[in-house]
């Protein structure tokens, strides 16, 4: 009967890891989906680099495809917070600590982007013509929309050394996991690289800061969703490690002593189930 229970709790404890796996890929499609959206096409049907009057006139006759551009990006903030948390748990138990780090870059990444967003939801409310504007002139006011677009693409570009990091820790984990692609973890941490060497290059030599260093991560996102989505975890090497303990704490082979194996205790809910 013992012996029963035990088979049981492992079951549902791999169907528990293996839903939480399928969440965080649909989570990583529609945050490429909202970012790709919000982040690069609607900026770039709005945003006519050096030209301000332009800039205001498309932001004026596209209110829509501008508000739609924002909702994007909410969209992506709120999966990247939620995949935040997934990923601790499907990665704490190769190395809790630096999971935990991740977390930590991920959640700094969103709220350096998120403050960077306001700026770009600013210039609606410049070009808004509430009475008290008037106090400016039809050029100042269109400077003023573009000088904030810019400030937003700035504060977007400062949030990409955050994810970088992340990224580079993450597709650590992953490489050292053997329950997920090792190929997925070298793609993600070279990704993450390129994040990195895009910030020091906007803040150096703006003139090298290049989109295609941000193509390695978006691979490996979209080959990592896909992966969780169709194969998820290997179950079997995800036990091996003693990803879930009766406790529902995480067994981690950098925090468990060899010379005191963990007592056995009576079988217990997790709080992961």
């Amino acid at each position: 009967m013992i012996a029963t229970q035990l088979r049981g709790t492992a079951t549902s404890r791999a169907e528990s890891v293996q839903t939480y796996a399928r969440i965080a890929g649909v989570l990583l499609l529609v945050s490429l989906v909202g970012g790709g959206f919000g982040e690069a096409y609607a900026p770039a049907q709005l945003i006519v680099a050096g030209n301000a009057s332009a800039t205001a006139h498309n932001v004026i006759a596209s209110d829509l495809l501008f508000r739609l551009g924002f909702l994007g990006y909410l969209s992506e903030a709120v999966c990247d917070v939620a995949l935040a948390f997934l990923l601790y748990v499907l990665l704490r138990s190769v190395h809790a600590n630096l999971a935990f780090l991740a977390v930590l870059f991920r959640l700094m990444a969103t709220a350096t982007f998120a403050f960077g967003e306001l700026f770009y939801f600013a210039p609606s409310l410049i070009l808004g013509g509430d009475a008290y504007l008037k106090t400016f002139s039809s050029d100042q006011r269109n400077a003023l929309a573009l000088l904030s677009f810019n400030v937003y693409g700035f504060a977007g570009g400062m949030s990409q050394v955050f994810y970088g990091i992340a990224s580079i820790v993450l597709g650590y984990l992953m490489f050292r996991s053997g329950y997920l692609p090792r190929v997925l973890g070298a793609l993600l941490a070279i990704g993450g690289l390129g994040f990195v060497a895009s910030t020091v290059a906007l803040v150096l030599a703006p003139t090298y800061a290049s989109s295609v260093l941000l193509l390695p991560t978006i691979l490996a996102m979209l080959a990592l969703a896909l992966w969780l989505l169709v194969r998820g975890v290997d179950v079997g090497k995800w036990n091996e490690r003693g990803a879930v303990v009766a406790d529902g704490s995480v067994r981690s082979e950098h925090t468990m002593s060899p010379a005191c194996p963990a007592r056995p205790e009576p079988a217990a809910p997790s709080p992961f189930v």
